[in-house]
């Protein structure tokens, strides 16, 4: 099932522009409220390393390495997730998938906002939060590849990468939407407070958040390609199981860097400029929400632009710009002459080129997996890049920072995940977008 040897299809009839509309918003609204949760996550992590990990006289790097373990442990449940939850969409449908795995992420999310601390219920505190985080990460696997199936699947000819974007867009506002909470919330609150139970208010947001996308989804209708897939009498052999392997592991690669400076920029950014240059916590967050603005704005354009020049073009251009600019955006941000308008722009552009790569990604590993396995291959792909380079990247800079004393690391890893994918994305055809979905 290489690119090369790909055979479509012909495509099915499309689907009415309201039907695609509302597809696209019921999709978008679930994985909204998914990437909202990993946002407060990873905003919040000092709070939480200082109420979950932190038992007397244990330090506040050591809480904060053992914070971002769970963080990637959640990770590296996804590709069991999209493994579980992908079978289920290719076998019985994307409606039920994407009805599952929001009704699983609400109730974790808001569970954690009730669990008790440290100094309540001793060492079970950390161990109770790992569990409802692999549970989250389960339901994250099978997000992403049920919401960017249908989105694609749904999306009228000629704008998969527009509609395939929407998907990295509320991944955006969902961050924002994070970030805007964690920074209200630091505004309003005191430290104490805040420290104190102020940091639950954003989990507990998930609940209502959560079945207002529970009640959308429940009203889909089932993807013009699923049914049409479904209903074949003589349907085409599925690809075997080596040739699926070797288009997830290629997927992963043309979109690691995309998951690297991803959560480089937009993540693990709080912490770093708290734990590493001395910021406050409201500092941290007035530069994390520039960057995810930056990334929200660049995300729909890259997408319909994909549409139009095909997506190599474009996520090369993204990937390439991030090994270039890492490294001095980085430094400017470290420089203490360095203006305040100047450190906030180093922000936005950052988040604007990881847009660059993340609006025509869903649409490309859509493109690469036939219909009876769309949901499986591309949400193992995508999960396998985010457990290695997403789930760890908190883990992996904060102990090398510690180790080395280096404040470039995250630079270089965020340069180092895109340098490889462009060597992944060279491969890709440069008519992947005008082609039909097999």
């Amino acid at each position: 099932m290489t690119d090369s040897a790909a055979l479509h299809s012909t495509s099915p009839p499309p689907p009415s522009l309201a039907r695609s509309r509302r597809a696209l918003f019921a999709g978008s609204v679930g994985n909204f409220v998914e990437w909202y949760e990993f946002g407060v996550y990873g905003y919040f992590a000092t709070v939480i390393a200082a109420n979950f990990f932190t038992p007397e006289g244990g330090s506040d790097v050591e809480a904060l390495v053992k914070t971002y373990a769970s963080f990637a442990l959640a990770f590296f449940f996804r590709p069991i997730g999209a493994v579980l939850f992908g079978r289920i969409g290719d076998r019985l449908g994307r409606r039920p998938t994407l009805i599952l795995v929001i009704g699983l992420m609400t109730l974790a999310t808001t569970l954690i906002g009730l669990l008790p601390t440290y100094a309540t219920a001793g060492a079970a505190a950390p161990w109770l939060l790992t569990l409802l985080r692999v549970l989250q990460g389960l339901s994250a696997g099978g997000e992403f590849a049920g919401a960017v199936s249908l989105m694609t699947e749904f999306a009228p000819p000629g704008r998969r990468g527009l509609y395939g974007s929407w998907q990295s867009f509320t991944v955006a506002l969902g961050l924002l939407g994070g970030a805007g909470a964690a920074a209200l919330l630091a505004t309003l609150l005191s430290d104490a407070a805040l420290n104190d139970w102020g940091w639950r208010v954003p989990f507990l947001l998930t609940l209502p958040l959560g079945l207002v996308a529970l009640w959308l989804r429940l009203r889909l209708e089932e993807t013009p390609s699923f049914r049409r897939a479904d209903a074949e009498t003589a349907p085409a052999p599925p690809p075997r199981r080596k040739e699926l392997a070797g288009a997830i592991v290629l997927g992963a690669g043309r979109i690691m860097g995309w998951a690297a400076a991803g959560y480089t920029f937009l993540v693990v950014l709080p912490s770093y400029l708290q734990s590493t240059l001395g910021a406050t916590f409201r500092e941290a967050l007035i530069a994390t929400v520039l960057a995810n603005l930056g990334f929200a704005a660049s995300i729909i354009p890259a997408g319909l632009l994909s549409d139009r020049i095909g997506r190599r073009a474009v996520m090369l251009t993204g990937a390439v710009l991030v090994v270039l600019l890492a490294l001095p955006l980085l430094n400017l941000l470290q420089d203490t002459g360095a203006s305040t308008a100047a450190k906030g722009g180093a922000v936005l552009v950052a988040g604007a080129v990881v847009g660059l790569i993340a609006g025509p990604g869903p649409a490309m590993l859509a493109e690469m997996f036939p219909t009876k396995v769309r949901c499986t291959g591309l949400g193992v792909a995508y999960a396998l890049a985010n457990a290695v380079f997403s789930g760890c990247a908190g883990l992996v800079i904060t102990e090398l920072i510690k180790r080395t004393g280096n404040a470039d690391i995250p630079a270089y890893y965020a340069a180092g995940a895109c340098a490889v994918s462009v060597f992944a994305l060279l491969t890709l055809r440069g008519d992947d977008h005008r082609r039909p979905l097999r």
